[in-house]
This record gives structure tokens, C-alpha cells and sequence, in this order.
């Protein structure tokens, strides 16, 4: 025999109904305070205050609650941004430098930078010694130009941290807009853990990242032949 516990939608009346919708409602409405409330990133933490979310790429990260007011956020974004595109690059530079370096230095007629074990020059690496001072002017004279520009940008309405006014490829839509600027942040967010990769990695190695890792950058058949001549596979 089934219970009234076990009933029916056809068999409730429109008062039984009516409890039931607000009472699942009520439920619902419960749960997702509880979920906003915690950190995404870190469950075990409540939310930080100023992280609701607005800023793409939020997930509720701040465990040491840097971010004293919306100011200091957009403080911190505007670092993180430019420190995610400058790893984007980097990430990118460091292993491709590592397999044309040598091969335009020999075409230049140049030296090459790269020392005999084909790693970059970096602070754990050496080598920094060879890096013409005149890059270094020219790098920061870059970077203090686009410091500037962004300082004047930001003083406009609506400024976003890190809207340099390229609207290249820029989608309209505001969703379209979030959706960018989130793969952005990610996209610098994993190329900043990368390049801290690749600097711990070869100074551990003494190898270079992409000696170390041939497939991602070298023909797999010139891969395997070299594998083969070097006995490494038989």
C-alpha cells in the first residue's frame, strides 16, 4: 500500500502544490547563498569581500585578503594583467628562442646567445651578460610608454584594468566581452605558472626546455631518429 508520504503530482491538492513550489524555491534560494559565500577556489574559505564575481576570471581568490577596497582590487587586476600578457609572451619566446636562436644568429652571421647546453639566459640560467644593454633601454622605454598610456586610460569612465583601447578582433557583446577577457586571464594565469616552470626546470636539468621536451617542438620523425641514433629507443 503506498503511504501519503509517496504520492502522486495529480493526487496533491492546489494548497499542497503551492507549499511544495515555495518550500523547493526557499531551497534552492538556500543553496546557492551558501555556494556565493565560499570561495570557489578555495571552498574551506569564505568568499573575500570584494571578489563578487563581476571581474572575469573570479573565482574567489584572495586568501590573505590583499584586496582591502574596490580600489586595491583593481589595483591588483591591473598588475595581474599586465604580468599574465608578459607571460603569454614569455612562455611563448623562452622554448622558441631555444629552437631558432642559433639558426638566425648563423644566418646573421652573429653570435648566438644561447650558451653550449641551448638554454636561455635568465637569472638562474647565466648568461645575461651577453644581452646587449641597449635591449634592456629599449625594453624599458617600451614598458614605461605603455605604463603611461595605461595611467592616462585609466582616468577615463568605465576603464577596465588593462584596456589599452585595442579593439582589434574585440567582440561587441558584453557576454562575448567577459567571455575574452576571462580566457585572457586564464590563458596569462597558466603562462605565468609556466615560464616559473620552465626557469626551475632547467636550472634543476641543466637542460634546456626544449631538449627536454623535443615532441612538442620538433618533427616527430626527426624526433624518433634521433631517439633511435642516440639509443634511447631500440
Amino acid at each position: 500500500m503506498r503511504t501519503n508520504s509517496h504520492r502522486f503530482l495529480s493526487e496533491l491538492t492546489p494548497e499542497e502544490i503551492t507549499e511544495a513550489e515555495v518550500t523547493v524555491t526557499d531551497s534552492v534560494a538556500a543553496a546557492t547563498t551558501t555556494l556565493t559565500t565560499q570561495s570557489t577556489s578555495l571552498p574551506f574559505l569564505p568568499r573575500p569581500q570584494y571578489l563578487d564575481g563581476s571581474l572575469p576570471g573570479d573565482v574567489g581568490f584572495d586568501p590573505f585578503n590583499f584586496a582591502k577596497s574596490p580600489e586595491s582590487l583593481l589595483n591588483f587586476r591591473e598588475a595581474e594583467v599586465k604580468h599574465a600578457r608578459l607571460a603569454m609572451l614569455a612562455a611563448a619566446g623562452w622554448p622558441l628562442s631555444e629552437v631558432f636562436d642559433k639558426k638566425i644568429a648563423a644566418v646573421l652571421g652573429m653570435a648566438p646567445i644561447l650558451g653550449d647546453d641551448d638554454r636561455v639566459p635568465s637569472v638562474l640560467n647565466g648568461g645575461l651578460g651577453k644581452i646587449s644593454p641597449a635591449y634592456w633601454v629599449g625594453c624599458i622605454g617600451v614598458a614605461a610608454l605603455i605604463d603611461i598610456m595605461g595611467t592616462l586610460r585609466s582616468k577615463s569612465d568605465n576603464y577596465a584594468p588593462g584596456d589599452y583601447g585595442l579593439r582589434l578582433g574585440y567582440p561587441t557583446k558584453p557576454e562575448d566581452q567577459m567571455w575574452m577577457q576571462t580566457a585572457e586571464i586564464k590563458n596569462g594565469r597558466l603562462a605565468m605558472i609556466a615560464v616559473f616552470g620552465f626557469a626551475i626546470q632547467e636550472f634543476v636539468s641543466k637542460v634546456g626546455v626544449v631538449d627536454e621536451t623535443p615532441l612538442f617542438f620538433y618533427p616527430i620523425a626527426e624526433v624518433m631518429r634521433n631517439y633511435a641514433n642516440s639509443g634511447y629507443i631500440q
